[in-house]
C-alpha cells in the first residue's frame, strides 16, 4: 500500500513539473497559443484551471485588439487631416487611400475584439463609427443598434446612428434622434443638425430618388428647428 502512495505522489510531482515547464514555454498557465487562436495543451472541460483563466484570456485578447483598433482609429484621422489640406489631386488621393486602409484595419480589429467579447460596448461603437464614416450606413445602424442595447444612455451613439439614418435619407427617425439630442445634449445636436442640412443642400441639387415634397418639406423642418436652437443659445447665455 506504502508503495502505491509514492507511486501517485511521484506522478503528482511529475505532472507539476511538466506543467512548470509548459509556463516556461509560453503554452496555456503561461499565456501562449498557436497559430489560430488555440492554445497547445488546452485543458480539456472539466479538468481543473483557475476560475478566473476561462474568462481573462478573452477579455485580454479583447483589450489587446480594442487598443490596436483605436491606434488605426487615430490614423486614419490624421491622414484624413493630410487629405483636407493637401491641395496636390495625386498627395489628396494618396492620402485618402490610406484613411481607408486604416479604417480597414480599425473595424478588423474591433470586430476581432468584439469575437473575444461581444458586449463591448466600446469596440460596437467605434465599429459602428467606422462603418459610418465609410459610408456603411446599414451596417453602422446596426452595430450602434448593438451599441445602445448595452448603453441606451450613450448619446454619441444615438447622433451616430442619426447620421446613418440621414445617410439612408431616413429622415423621420433622424428628427426624432435630433429632438432627443436637442433636449439633452444640445452639441451634439448641432453635430446631428450640420448633418441634416447637408442632406438637405446635396439633395436639391440631386434629389436622388426622393420627392421634392418630401425635401421641401424636411427644410421647413430644419429652418425651424434651428432658429429654435438659436433662440435657445441666446437664452442660455450668460449676462
Amino acid at each position: 500500500m506504502r508503495r502505491i502512495v509514492i507511486c501517485c505522489v511521484a506522478l503528482l510531482v511529475c505532472g507539476a513539473a511538466t506543467m512548470q515547464a509548459a509556463d516556461a514555454q509560453g503554452y496555456p498557465g503561461g499565456g501562449g497559443q498557436m497559430p489560430g487562436g488555440r492554445g497547445m495543451g488546452q485543458p480539456q472541460p472539466g479538468a481543473d484551471m483557475p476560475p478566473s483563466t476561462a474568462t481573462d484570456k478573452p477579455d485580454a485578447a479583447a483589450k489587446k485588439a480594442f487598443k490596436a483598433g483605436v491606434k488605426s482609429l487615430n490614423r486614419a484621422r490624421e491622414f484624413q487631416e493630410v487629405a483636407d489640406k493637401a491641395t496636390n489631386p495625386d498627395k489628396k488621393a494618396d492620402a485618402l487611400e490610406k484613411v481607408n486602409d486604416a479604417y480597414g484595419r480599425a473595424l478588423d480589429q474591433f470586430t476581432d475584439a468584439l469575437s473575444n467579447k461581444g458586449d463591448m460596448v466600446e469596440a460596437w461603437n467605434y465599429a459602428a463609427y467606422v462603418h459610418l464614416r465609410l459610408g456603411a450606413y446599414n451596417e453602422a445602424i446596426d452595430d450602434y443598434n448593438h451599441t445602445l442595447s448595452i448603453k441606451p444612455e450613450l448619446l454619441e451613439a444615438v447622433e451616430g446612428r442619426a447620421e446613418a439614418f440621414v445617410g439612408t435619407d431616413r429622415l423621420e427617425q433622424a428628427k426624432a434622434a435630433y429632438m432627443d439630442l436637442f433636449n439633452h445634449a444640445p452639441a451634439l445636436a448641432d453635430q446631428l443638425m450640420a448633418v441634416m442640412q447637408k442632406w438637405l443642400q446635396s439633395h436639391r441639387e440631386a434629389a436622388n430618388g426622393m420627392r421634392s415634397a418630401d425635401i421641401d418639406a424636411f427644410g421647413k423642418w430644419l429652418q425651424e428647428r434651428d432658429g429654435i436652437a438659436k433662440q435657445a443659445a441666446v437664452s442660455s447665455a450668460p449676462r
